[in-house]
């Protein structure tokens, strides 16, 4: 396959520190705290009320809309609370809190289901949202929604997301290596549903072992391909140029808008989970790494998990951290407190070293050309920050503020150290908040 680089991104330091660790199961906590906004849309409505008893994998929430999804418990044990509490996003969101005394019963039972594949699509997909399962490349964004393209906009090509180009993850690099079977039979189910004539693997070429493995187990309508090794290459608009030459339109564009839809490899294998063995999403496999780590891991870990026991199960912190982050630290979101939750879109915990942070500086844009340079979506992330700075939200707006991703390319090579995707970010959140009123 030919493949097609797009302009623009960076390539900061890998830090796979645990590319070749195996996943290990944390332990099972005896409280969780379950988010009822864990995904894109509605947050979900609760089923239970405190002092109820309930079992691992029960449905305590249900999807409040089309776009939510359903919220069971990682653990059995008594409600103990519901009400608001922090949230990895920075605020206090309404959460259940479910404590337990009896960890023997913990533990799931399955009813698999022999062969999926002789299911209707409208039954698998039935099962995928009765599970809950959402993106868990931290999109986050309900599963059977994105399995449901209007009859309009016909799927031909289903492309799956190992990319895993944030520095330090390797949760989906492990998956790849560890469960590659399941890999392939996911991303057949989800095949099935969308009617796709083919099915791309994208890896990134920095995981030699999981794209071998992969393309020794997979089947004629799947093929995996190596990707160049280029930050933000696991962006879904850029896989599927990379991949296909084919370009999304701006928002409210979707792959769809192209024939295509994109599933990460954790989705992939949450889905294959889900369909055979009828299993929600009370868990997922993150990776807890960075020099702030003593003993980086990639783990198994329950939804609800406080992160301060993933930290302690990995040896704990050193005392030169300077910044733990959620997900990773490109995209992800610095911590104040490490009380808050494993949730679904959690890829992983990244801790730094006081000498590895850079401070923040408010000072005026040097108009070096760095960020523009590199900026993955061709904006002018520097203006885009001024505008945002001095509350210039209209002249954002008409600049495309909204096809920025995220991805800190800009922030990450901005000599003056500006908090450009600080500006941005608020910009978006403004703009949306004026359309809400309007």
């Amino acid at each position: 396959m030919s493949l097609n680089y797009f302009k623009g991104g960076i390539h900061p330091p890998e830090q796979k520190l645990t590319a070749l660790s195996a996943i290990e199961v944390a332990p099972i906590p005896k409280k969780v705290t379950l988010h009822l906004s864990q995904h894109i849309g509605a947050p979900a409505e609760p089923l239970v009320k405190k002092g109820d008893e309930v079992k691992v994998g029960q449905l305590i929430a249900s999807a409040a809309a089309f776009v939510s999804a359903p919220i069971h418990a990682s653990i059995s044990g008594k409600v103990a609370d519901i009400d608001n509490y922090p949230h990895p996003m920075g605020k206090y969101l309404p959460a259940i809190v479910i404590e337990s005394n009896d960890p023997s019963q913990n533990q799931l039972n399955y009813a698999e289901t022999p062969n999926p594949f002789t299911l209707s699509a409208e039954e698998l997909k039935a099962r995928i949202k009765q599970a809950g399962i959402v993106g868990l490349g931290g999109a986050t964004f309900p599963a059977h929604v994105k399995l449901s393209p209007p009859a309009e906009k016909p799927v031909d090509t289903l492309v799956i997301n190992g990319a895993e180009c944030e520095p330090y993850l390797t949760a989906d690099h492990r998956l790849m290596v560890e469960r590659t079977k399941d890999v392939i039979a996911g991303a057949g189910i989800l095949r099935k549903i969308l009617g796709a004539k083919q099915v791309i693997i994208g890896v990134e070429a920095n995981k030699p072992d999981a794209v071998d493995l992969l393309k020794q187990a997979s089947v004629k309508e799947i093929s995996v391909v190596s990707l160049n090794v280029k930050y933000p290459q696991g962006s879904e608009k850029h896989l599927i140029k990379t991949l296909l030459d084919r370009e999304v339109p701006p928002p409210p564009g979707l792959p769809m808008d192209v024939g295509v839809v994109v599933q990460n490899v954790g989705t992939v294998v949450a889905v294959w989970d889900a369909v055979r063995l009828q299993k929600p999403l009370i868990e997922r496999v993150l990776t807890v790494s960075g020099r702030g780590i003593k003993e980086p891991k990639n783990l198994l870990a329950r939804l609800g998990t406080p992160i301060s026991e993933l930290v302690e199960f990995c040896g704990g912190l050193d005392e030169k951290t300077g910044k733990v982050i959620l997900g990773g630290p490109m995209m992800g979101v610095a911590q104040y407190s490490l009380d808050v939750p494993v949730i679904k879109g959690t890829s992983g915990v990244v801790a730094l070293l006081e000498d590895e942070v850079d401070q923040e500086s408010y000072k005026a844009c040097i108009r070096c050309g760095n960020c523009v340079a590199v900026c993955p979506c061709l904006l002018l992330p520097n203006m885009l920050s001024i505008y945002g700075e001095h509350g210039e939200y209209k002249l954002a707006e008409e600049d495309h503020v909204m096809m920025c991703l995220e991805c800190g390319c800009c922030s990450y090579g901005c000599p003056a150290k500006r908090p450009i995707v600080h500006w941005i970010r608020q910009t978006k959140a403004e703009i949306m908040a004026q359309r809400k009123k309007s």
